[in-house]
């Protein structure tokens, strides 16, 4: 096995519905790893934002809402690729944070410059907390883990995201309908690739997936196959 004496970090990076959860989860099982969401810390932050009846367009009031749950260690998050459930305050919260709600508003609140730097030096600690870890999200590899050992971008057609998506919100029991998913993925993609601080985009060097056409299955087998060529499992 090669990497940084046994290390491993894969960056995992694409838009809502391309299968990076299911997908990231079975290569962090693939290749011996714990799992980090990213997205789900800021969906965490648009929920307490929500609670506290703060505005999620005022980068510097929800900045403060993050900090204090970070400085109180409110959150915890699930780092196992079988057991990703986020708790707040103590109760579960998982469901929630995919609910219209929260969906709604977390593109406003993850658009906080103060607000994604405090998160950001959060994900770099939780992966330099482990020797092997899969993380997905929306600026791993161009911000977050920027030496990555792999670095990939997940895409898929629109109509393939909506129909996983709506299918996911369908088993959850939250979210609209596939006309509602679809809108709420453009909306959410224009918003996220045009923010100032990060903004969402494919960097240069990760390998390209796109899934429309694959199995959750199959575009782990081909990512897990990356890296045993690499030599990193």
């Amino acid at each position: 096995m090669n990497g940084r004496e046994g290390r491993l970090v894969v960056a995992i990076d694409g838009p809502s519905g391309v299968g990076k959860s299911t997908v990231a989860k079975g290569l962090a099982v693939a290749s011996g790893a714990k799992y980090l969401n990213t997205g789900s810390m800021y969906r965490v932050a648009a929920l307490q934002v929500l609670r506290e009846g703060v505005d999620p367009a005022d980068h510097d009031a929800t900045a403060e809402v993050s900090a204090r749950l970070s400085a109180t260690g409110r959150v915890a998050l699930g780092t196992e690729p079988d057991d990703d459930r986020v708790w707040l305050d103590g109760e579960e919260v998982s469901a929630e944070l995919r609910g219209d709600a929260v969906t709604t508003v977390v593109s406003a609140v993850a658009a906080s410059p103060k607000l994604r730097e405090q998160l950001v030096a959060i994900q770099r600690s939780l992966i330099a907390a482990h020797d092997r870890i899969v993380v997905e999200g929306r600026d791993i590899g161009s911000v977050v883990a920027p030496d990555a050992d792999v670095k990939v971008f997940l895409t898929a057609s629109p109509a393939a995201r909506a129909d996983r998506r709506a299918a996911q919100n369908q088993e959850l029991r939250v979210g609209g309908d596939r006309t509602q998913v679809l809108e709420d993925l453009e909306r959410r993609d224009a918003y996220d690739s045009s923010r100032e601080a990060s903004p969402f985009r494919q960097v240069e060097g990760a390998l390209l997936l796109d899934t429309s056409e694959l199995s959750a299955q199959e575009a782990i087998e081909r990512l897990a196959g990356v890296l045993k060529e690499r030599r990193l499992i």
